[in-house]
């Protein structure tokens, strides 16, 4: 979609509806509401919605950030201390690596 032709009022009703649905556990809609409408909040003459929509690229952003280093201290300490938890590891472990420990 080409936000050049789209309305002022509807770039920041899918803005703002992008940053709920962020809030369904999906960072990534975060992170692509965060790259879609930098340029509208940031980069664009001033128009009346554009203040909410920078509102919401900021919370986005913040998010989708927060998200992200959640999600890679979560798989480095599950890599790094897998075979210390033992029987838990294994119980929480989609698949089972087979080997040596």
């Amino acid at each position: 979609m080409d936000l050049n032709r789209v309305p002022n009022e509807r770039k920041l009703y899918l803005c703002k509806w992008y940053f709920k649905v962020g809030f369904a556990l999906l960072p990534f809609v975060w992170a692509i509401n965060t790259v879609w409408f930098f340029s509208e909040a940031f980069r664009k003459p001033a128009y009346d919605e554009q203040k909410e929509i920078r509102k919401y690229v900021i919370f986005s952003a913040i998010g989708s950030l927060i998200w992200f280093t959640l999600i890679l201290t979560w798989v480095m300490t599950f890599q790094l201390k897998r075979t210390e938890w033992g029987d838990f590891a294994d119980s929480i472990s989609f698949i089972i690596p087979l080997g040596r420990a």
